[in-house]
C-alpha cells in the first residue's frame, strides 16, 4: 500500500445521511492545524459564492511521505474539472480531505460553501470512491435502493431513478434485467456502473470521481463520459481525477496537475496547453539516469529546476529552450517521430504514466530508446 492509499474505504462510499443544515459561518474558515502545523499561520482568502470547491494552502503527511504538499486550488460551479497526475502523485488523498474521509494537517478545505467537514454536505455531494465497494450479495436494485435512502431519496422517487439509471446503463431492458442478480454475478464493468448509479441518485450538486474510467471497456467508459456531460449541462459540478490526460483534454473546462503532492500547473485545458505543453517534458528510463544524462537533465540554463534522479521525472524548461532539440541531446535519443502511427500514439496515451501534453521520450539504460512507442522525443502535441 502507498502512502497515497492509506486510510482506503471499503465500504464503496456509502455513508449514513448527514445532520440538517447548519448556520453559515462568518468570516474565513478557520484552518486545521495539528501536530508540528498547529503554530504555522495560514490565512485563507475570501471565497466567493461561485465555486464549488476552494482549497488553501492544504498539506497532509503520512509519517514521513508528504502525499500533498501546500495545495491551493479553485473550482468553479458548473464545470467539469480535471485532477491529474502519475500514480502516487496526491489526487486520491486531495480526494478524500474534500470528502472528510481524512482530515488535512494544515490548511482550509471549502465545499459548496461550508467547511468539507459540515455534515450537511452529505446529501449535496456523489462521491465515487477509487476502491470499488458494494455488497456482493444484495441484488442489485435492494442495493441502489439502499444507498438512494441512505442519502435522502423520498421513497416514492427511488424506484422510478433507479429504472431510469439502470436503463441509461442497458443494466435493464432490451430482453436483460440485471436488477434482479445479486452484485457478485456482475462482471467487474457492471458492478462499477452500479456504483456509478449509485452515486447519482439523490442527484447531488457536486459529483467527485476517483478515477472512474479504470478497467471500463470504451463502450461503458463512453457511457460515464456522456453522463459527465449531460451533468454539467444541467449545472452540476464535477470533478475526477484520472492520469490518461486524453480524457481530460476532451471532457474538462479546466484542470490541475498534481506531481509528487505539488501542484504543477492548473488554470483552463486550452490555456495549460498553449502555455505549458512545450514547456514540460516528461521523462522514463529503465535505469536511473547518471553521468552525461543526468548532467542534461539537471542543467540549470536548460531548466527551471533539477529534477532529482529517477526512472520516472518531469522536467519544466526555461522559455526560451525549445523541447524537441533538448530531447536530442540525451545521448542515443531517436530522431522526433512526428509520423508515429496513430495507433501506436494512442497505445501510449493509455499507458499508466503517458500524458499526451508533455513530450516524452523513453531510454534503454540511460538512453532513449528507437523502438519505444513513446513521442521518441520532440513535442508531443494533443489532437484539439
Amino acid at each position: 500500500m502507498t502512502p497515497d492509499k492509506a486510510g482506503a474505504s471499503d465500504g464503496g462510499g456509502a455513508t449514513g445521511r448527514g445532520a440538517g443544515p447548519v448556520a453559515p459561518c462568518d468570516g474565513p474558515l478557520e484552518p486545521y492545524r495539528t501536530g508540528a502545523q498547529a503554530t504555522r499561520p495560514v490565512a485563507a482568502p475570501p471565497v466567493s459564492s461561485d465555486l464549488a470547491i476552494h482549497l488553501h494552502a492544504v498539506r497532509k503527511q503520512y509519517q514521513d511521505h508528504v502525499a500533498v504538499r501546500d495545495l491551493s486550488l479553485a473550482v468553479p460551479r458548473g464545470t467539469v474539472y480535471g485532477l491529474l497526475g502519475p500514480n502516487g502523485a496526491g489526487k486520491t488523498s486531495t480526494i478524500r480531505m474534500l470528502m472528510h474521509i481524512i482530515a488535512p494537517d494544515a490548511g482550509t478545505i471549502e465545499v459548496l460553501g461550508r467547511p468539507a467537514s459540515d455534515p450537511g454536505l452529505t446529501d449535496r455531494v456523489g462521491y465515487l470512491p477509487e476502491e470499488r465497494g458494494l455488497y456482493r450479495k444484495m441484488r442489485v436494485r435492494d442495493v441502489l435502493a439502499f444507498l438512494a435512502r441512505l442519502k435522502g431519496v423520498p421513497r416514492r422517487e427511488v424506484g422510478p431513478r433507479i429504472d431510469a439509471w439502470l436503463e441509461r446503463f442497458q443494466l435493464r431492458g432490451q430482453g436483460a434485467d440485471w436488477s434482479t442478480a445479486r452484485v457478485d454475478e456482475l462482471s467487474r464493468g457492471m458492478q462499477q456502473k452500479v456504483q456509478f448509479i449509485g452515486a447519482l441518485l439523490h442527484d447531488p450538486e457536486l459529483v467527485i470521481l476517483d478515477e472512474p474510467f479504470s478497467g471500463l471497456d470504451p463502450v461503458n467508459a463512453q457511457a460515464l463520459k456522456d453522463t459527465v456531460l449531460d451533468l454539467r449541462a444541467r449545472g452540476r459540478t464535477v470533478v475526477f481525477s484520472t492520469h490518461v490526460m486524453e480524457n481530460a483534454e476532451r471532457m474538462c473546462d479546466a484542470v490541475c496537475i498534481i506531481a509528487r503532492g505539488e501542484k504543477v500547473l492548473d488554470g483552463t485545458v486550452a490555456s495549460v496547453r498553449d502555455a505549458h505543453a512545450s514547456r514540460l517534458v516528461s521523462l522514463t528510463f529503465e535505469t536511473t539516469p547518471e553521468g552525461a544524462v543526468l548532467d542534461i537533465l539537471q542543467d540549470p540554463a536548460s531548466v527551471r529546476r533539477a529534477p532529482l534522479a529517477s526512472r520516472h521525472l518531469e522536467v519544466e524548461l526555461h522559455d526560451h529552450i525549445d523541447a524537441g532539440p533538448y530531447v536530442q541531446r540525451l545521448p542515443g535519443a531517436a530522431e522526433p517521430a512526428p509520423h508515429l502511427p496513430r495507433t501506436r500514439r494512442h497505445a501510449a496515451r493509455r499507458d499508466g504514466d503517458a500524458w499526451p501534453w508533455l513530450s516524452r521520450s523513453s531510454s534503454r539504460s540511460s538512453r532513449a530508446s528507437t523502438s519505444s512507442a513513446y513521442a521518441r522525443g520532440g513535442s508531443w502535441r494533443p489532437r484539439c
